[in-house]
């Protein structure tokens, strides 16, 4: 038998003293610690990992140089809040009028939209303070579009009592957080009979949301329609028993929310969620809270994405997909290669009205596409295909991570170069 001597490590510990005495013992150690000068320093570092008021000062111009040209602090209900430097927010504690909510897609999280939130605050600083959600992060995408989109909504609540200053929201959202963000902001949604004093918003006649003015609405290859359909989930290569069988497997390995994307839900005999969310209903005005915002914007992978199908993330008819003869190439943003700016009424396109050989699941899917066209929808498709990075394409779109897909940053700049502030 050992020793109880023989225990003690090398931080002269034994295994065998009582836990209060070596409970004492850290704490004295941690007071020296933080007594000292080394202390002092560091103390500074790890308290900010709780809330408190911003105390830091303005970047001076060899801070700048060194990239230092934000300000990053933890969120009360979660996630991270970032703001430029230069703002005066640290001293008045009034943060930029333009609040940016960024929300993340399946086993996503918040540090998916880094890069995009940095070039948004280096690009438009003094303007927007952008908010990086954490509240559906990894496993907890699989819960459903329901649950996450009531954490979200329940977190963008939080960031806007904490924000003061804050006039005007947009939302970002990648894959499957764009499905997300549109349950939020139905949450979120105050119709203009709800406010008192509208009019003395700014462009607050259609509503508010989350008693802010909704400016952007965009999504980058967000499953709109869901993954059902025929070609919807790339990756199974429109094989029709591959798509039967992820169809009846889908709930297995993601939850919840496989059933909402693949249409199978019926909670308490409704319709698939997907379905309820494009119109109004008595407790949620979906499309309401779209119509809300001065823009909604749909970026598409129109190739290459191996998750999301071009149909299903820009909101159209197959034969409503620009032609590839129509692609054409911008030598600012050299994979965006085409914009449809929504002036078109895609709902007087004629479109047949036989049900012969039509399948229920295309009758949904029309009826999607009816219910979310009842409002303009700009489209920007994209195209990776000669880019070393296309078999990511699904995660370059957002620049998920800047070493593995660089080759999106000129979209974020595309999407960032239109922005209404």
């Amino acid at each position: 038998m050992l020793a109880a001597g023989s225990m003690a490590g090398p931080s002269g510990f034994s295994a065998t003293q009582p836990r209060r005495l070596r409970w004492h013992r850290a704490v004295t150690r941690l007071r020296l610690w933080s007594s000292s000068a080394e202390g002092q320093r560091g103390r500074s570092s790890w308290v900010g990992c709780f809330w408190s008021p911003v105390v830091k000062q303005k970047a001076s111009p060899k801070d700048k140089e060194n990239g230092k040209f934000l300000e990053v602090e933890p969120s009360r209900s979660g996630g991270e809040d970032m703001w430029s430097a230069e703002s005066d927010a640290a001293e008045t504690g009034r943060f930029p009028e333009h609040l940016i909510i960024m929300v993340n897609g399946l086993v996503g999280s918040a540090e998916d939209w880094r890069f995009a939130a940095e070039q948004f605050v280096r690009r438009i600083p003094d303007k927007v303070i952008v908010h990086r959600s954490e509240c559906n992060s990894a496993m907890l995408t699989f819960d459903g579009v329901d649950l996450m989109g009531e954490r979200l909504a329940d977190e963008v609540r939080s960031v806007v009592v904490q924000r003061r200053g804050v006039q005007k929201i947009s939302f970002v959202a990648h894959s499957l957080g764009g499905l997300v963000a549109r349950y939020a902001i139905g949450r979120l949604y105050e119709a203009p009979s709800q406010i008192e004093s509208c009019t003395n918003k700014s462009g607050g006649m259609n509503g508010l949301i989350a008693g802010l003015v909704p400016m952007n609405f965009i999504t980058f290859a967000s499953p709109h329609l869901g993954s059902r359909g025929n070609k919807q989930l790339p990756f199974l290569c429109g094989l029709p028993f591959l798509e039967r069988r992820a169809i009846e497997t889908a709930h297995f390995i993601v939850g919840r929310t496989g059933k909402h994307l693949f249409l199978t839900d019926s909670d308490d005999g409704k319709p698939p969620l997907l379905l309820r969310m494009v119109d109004d209903s008595d407790d949620i005005k979906f499309r309401s809270a779209l119509r809300s915002f001065k823009r909604r914007v749909a970026y598409a992978n129109a190739n290459f994405d191996h998750m999301v199908g071009w149909r299903t993330s820009s909101i159209r008819r197959q034969h409503e997909l620009p032609k590839h003869r129509l692609l054409v190439r911008d030598d600012k943003y050299p994979h965006i290669v085409h914009v449809d700016k929504g002036d078109i009424d895609l709902n007087k396109i004629e479109v047949s009205s036989s049900t012969a050989g039509r399948s229920q699941v295309n009758d949904i899917e029309e009826e999607m596409i009816r219910g979310l066209t009842q409002v303009s929808w700009e489209r920007v498709d994209v195209s990776f295909q000669k880019s070393r990075q296309r078999y990511v394409a699904h995660n370059t779109i957002q620049v998920k991570s800047y070493w593995l897909n660089s080759d999106g940053e000129d979209v974020i700049s595309h999407m960032i170069d239109n922005f209404l502030i």
